[in-house]
C-alpha cells in the first residue's frame, strides 16, 4: 500500500486508443460536443431573448441547458487534450473536483427532470389551475433544491472517496473521474462507502425516476381521453421522446453506481458512462425544445432579427 501517491494524482487511461477507427471516432464525439454547446447554448439565448418563453416551462428548459453545457464541458475538454498529447495526468485536486462538479450536474439534472416532468403533468391534466400548482415561486425552489442536492452529493462523494488509501497502481481505466472507478484502486474495505452510495444513487436516481413515471403515466392517461386523434399522436410522440431521453440518462447513471464492486467491468462503464456525458447533453435540446412550436417560432423571429 503507498498513501503517498495520492498527492501525485492518478493516470487516466482514456476512451480511445490511436488507432484510424478510434482517430474518427475521436472527431465524431468532437463534433457531437460541438453541437451540444452550440444546441443548448442557442436555447438559453432563446429564451432569454423572447418574452413569450420566459414561463416555468422554458426556464426549466434553460436550466438544463445550461447543466447541460456544464457537464459536457467538465469531462470533454480534458479527454480531448490527452487524447491529443498524450498527457494523461490529472492531480488530485482535479480529480476530485471532477467527481464533485460532475455529480453536481449530473444529480442535478436528475432532480430538475423530475420538476420539469411534473411542470407537463400540471399544463396538461390542470391547465387552469397551472398558474397556482406551478408558481413561479414553487418553480424557483425546486431549481434551486435540484442544485443544492446535486452540489451536496458532489461534495460528499468527491471528499469521501479521496480519502481512502489507495495502492501503488493509479492509473484509472476510464476517460474522467467518477468515483465508482476510483474504488477500483482503493487499498482496503469499501463496503460502507459502497452501501453509502447505494443509498445516494436510491435517493437521487430512483426516487425522481419513479416520480418522472408516475407524472408521465398520469399524462398519457389524459391524453387516452382526448378526442382528438391529432393531438393524441402529437402527446403520444412528444412523451415517448421524452421518455426515451429520461431512460437513458437514469439507466445509463444506474448502471454505473448501483451496481455491487464486484461485477465492474472497465470497458463497459467508459462506454456506458459516454452516454449520458456525450450524447444525452446532445440529445435534450432537440427532444426539450427544437421540436417545441413556440421555440422553433423564437427561433424564427431571432434569425430575421440577425438578418436585418
Amino acid at each position: 500500500m503507498e498513501n503517498g501517491n495520492i498527492t501525485s494524482g492518478f493516470i487516466l487511461l482514456g476512451l480511445l486508443n490511436h488507432t484510424r477507427a478510434h482517430q474518427v471516432l475521436f472527431v465524431m464525439i468532437l463534433t457531437i460536443v460541438f453541437t451540444s454547446l452550440v444546441g443548448n447554448a442557442l436555447m438559453i439565448l432563446l429564451i432569454h431573448q423572447d418574452h413569450r418563453l420566459h414561463t416555468p416551462m422554458y426556464f426549466l428548459l434553460s436550466q438544463l441547458s445550461i447543466m447541460d453545457m456544464m457537464l459536457v464541458s467538465t469531462t470533454m475538454p480534458k479527454m480531448a487534450v490527452d487524447y491529443l498529447t498524450g498527457q494523461k495526468s490529472i492531480s488530485t485536486a482535479g480529480c476530485g473536483l471532477q467527481i464533485f462538479v460532475f455529480l453536481t450536474l449530473g444529480g442535478g439534472e436528475c432532480f430538475l427532470l423530475a420538476a420539469m416532468s411534473y411542470d407537463r403533468y400540471v399544463a396538461v391534466c390542470h391547465p387552469l389551475r397551472y398558474p397556482i400548482l406551478m408558481s413561479w415561486q414553487l418553480c424557483l425552489r425546486m431549481t434551486l433544491g435540484s442544485w443544492l442536492l446535486g452540489a451536496a452529493d458532489g461534495l460528499m462523494q468527491a471528499v469521501a472517496t479521496l480519502t481512502f488509501p489507495f495502492c501503488s497502481g493509479r492509473e484509472i481505466d476510464h476517460f474522467f473521474c467518477e468515483a465508482p472507478e476510483l474504488l477500483q484502486l482503493v487499498c482496503g474495505d469499501t463496503s460502507v462507502f459502497e452501501y453509502f452510495m447505494y443509498i445516494c444513487c436510491v435517493l437521487m436516481l430512483l426516487i425522481p425516476f419513479s416520480l418522472i413515471l408516475t407524472s408521465y403515466s398520469l399524462i398519457l392517461t389524459a391524453v387516452l381521453r382526448m378526442h382528438s386523434t391529432e393531438a393524441r399522436k402529437k402527446a403520444f410522440a412528444t412523451c415517448s421522446s421524452h421518455l426515451a431521453v429520461v431512460g437513458l440518462l437514469y439507466g445509463a447513471a444506474i448502471f454505473i453506481y448501483m451496481r455491487p464492486k464486484s461485477y465492474r467491468s472497465a470497458n463497459h462503464d467508459k462506454v456506458v458512462s459516454a452516454f449520458y456525458t456525450i450524447f444525452t447533453p446532445v440529445l435534450n435540446p432537440l427532444i426539450y425544445s427544437l421540436r417545441n412550436s413556440e421555440v422553433k417560432g423564437a427561433l424564427r423571429k431571432c434569425i430575421v432579427r440577425c438578418a436585418l
